[in-house]
């Protein structure tokens, strides 16, 4: 029994810690400028004005919850507008399809936030603490004052980093100046404050402590990436045809070397760890520091570059004969790609004509059917509309109601002498509207009679309609 417990297979294993190597090249300068670049849009993003007019926010990208409106630059959506932002995760996923397809988990070694925050938090990690070597025998030594002076300091700017992250994500919610001073003063909501507490211990477990953990077990995209990928799919792999047999080449040396040394540069500069010589792996994320790492090593022994390299396997047999890979756009423009570019350009094509053929003005008519209908004094049938009028202009304007000419129908406003309301800047106005009919008129004595509500805007010169339906009394 006591054998058969010792070789039973554990269940858990301990995580590894990951240090990796700094390295240079074109990879990792691409990453550093993206970088850059998504954390200006981020942190910059709340404090850009844009003038829209005396009644409306200033504020360039905005979502007002208590307004129940986004902002972005002169883009407006409103609640009922929510398939403009169905639309965009569409797009951002078909264009995650795409990209998938054509140069596989991009989207992970470049562009995704676990992916950036981690990069950053190594960076603070390697100006306090030293690159890989200094962090391994500090993770490995006793806790002495000094692994506790580093760790503490360590952490302390990791906190700086996740206070930051949260307080940038709350100003996109209020107008960032004056939610900044509220939140000094200490005069801010609580879910303010609740938000920027979860957004920083989110961040710095997550891109601190958990990093390659988050990729490898909480994300679900390395699981379902292989649906979009196939052998004409560029990906980081390793030329083994070329590489083997690994080893460093000595002067007695007679077997015949591959152009792999077995530095293992490539491993000591990987975010998760992995060896990318034993093939492709769940756990890569395509980030291109295992080919920067290489084509260094390579420079210095003067070998080819792109022993690792972004590849296809359908090049595979040519190269090992000696033949130069396809050409890229070749890999890249296949059937498949050019679907998702198609259906990714169709649903963008089809968001921007909703977005200019919108009006700006709007209505929505709810019939009150408790009761159905009511019988005047004199005989004369009514029905009871609530209708929602929508302003999307910058200043007031009166809407005119009317209902269809030739259908036997008169309309009144609940509260108004006259056909017209005026509803304020960007608002939604709430109005109830009688329409009735004529003792022994045809609407008043059908049991169903189809009409169009109208609602016009003097000014702007717009008009749209409604379909609704006026219910009489049968014979």
């Amino acid at each position: 029994m006591s054998n058969t417990q010792e070789d039973a297979p554990k269940l858990y294993a301990a995580r590894e810690p990951v240090f990796p190597r700094r390295v240079k090249g074109k990879f990792r300068t691409f990453k550093w400028g993206l970088m850059i670049a998504i954390f200006a849009f981020y942190y910059l993003g709340p404090w850009v004005r844009w003038d829209r007019g005396p009644n409306l926010p200033d504020q360039a990208i905005l979502i007002d919850l208590a307004g129940r409106r986004f902002y972005f630059f002169t883009i407006e959506i409103w609640p009922h507008e929510f398939y403009f932002i169905a639309g965009l995760l569409i797009m951002a996923g078909l264009g995650l399809f795409l990209f998938t397809s054509a140069a596989g988990r991009v989207w992970c070694g470049y562009a995704c936030p676990q992916t950036i925050w981690t990069d950053l938090f190594i960076l603070t990690e390697r100006w306090i603490e030293g690159d890989r070597n200094a962090r391994v025998r500090l993770w490995k030594s006793k806790w002495d004052l000094k692994k506790w002076r580093l760790r503490l300091f360590k952490w302390f700017v990791w906190l700086l980093i996740g206070v930051g992250t949260g307080g940038a994500w709350v100003f996109y919610f209020a107008d960032a100046p004056t939610l900044l001073v509220d939140l000094v003063m200490l005069n801010a909501p609580a879910v303010a404050y609740i938000t920027i507490a979860v957004a920083t211990i989110t961040t710095v477990l997550f891109g601190g402590f958990s990093r390659e953990q988050i990729c490898i077990y909480m994300c679900p995209w390395p699981r379902i990436q292989a649906a979009m990928m196939d052998e004409e799919t560029l990906t980081i792999g390793y030329r083994e045809w070329r590489g083997e047999p690994r080893g460093k080449k000595r002067k007695n040396d007679t077997e015949e070397k591959g152009d792999c040394i077995d530095c293992m540069a490539c491993v000591n500069v990987c975010p998760t760890g992995i060896d990318i010589r034993d093939g492709q792996q769940l756990e890569c994320i395509t980030c291109g520091l295992c080919i920067d790492a290489c084509d260094e090593i390579m420079g210095r022994i003067g070998k080819p570059r792109g022993l690792i390299d972004y590849l296809a396997l359908s090049d595979e047999p040519a190269e090992r004969e000696g033949k130069p890979p396809r050409p890229i756009m070749q890999h890249v423009m296949r059937p498949r790609t050019i679907m998702y570019t198609v259906l990714w350009s169709l649903v963008g094509f089809g968001l921007l004509i909703a977005l200019i053929i919108r009006p700006d003005i709007d209505m929505t008519v709810s019939p009150i059917r408790n009761p159905t209908f009511v019988t005047l004094s004199d005989g004369t049938i009514r029905n009871t509309y609530d209708v929602r009028l929508r302003n999307k202009h910058g200043d007031d304007r009166a809407f005119d109601i009317s209902v269809d000419d030739g259908v036997g129908l008169a309309l009144s406003l609940e509260g108004l002498e006259i056909d017209s309301v005026v509803v304020p800047a960007n608002e939604t106005l709430l109005q109830r509207v009688y329409i009735s009919a004529p003792k022994g008129s045809a609407p008043a004595t059908s049991d169903r009679t189809e009409f169009s509500l109208w609602v016009e805007d003097k000014i702007g010169d717009e008009r749209v309609s409604t379909d609704t339906v006026f219910n009489g009394r049968e014979r």
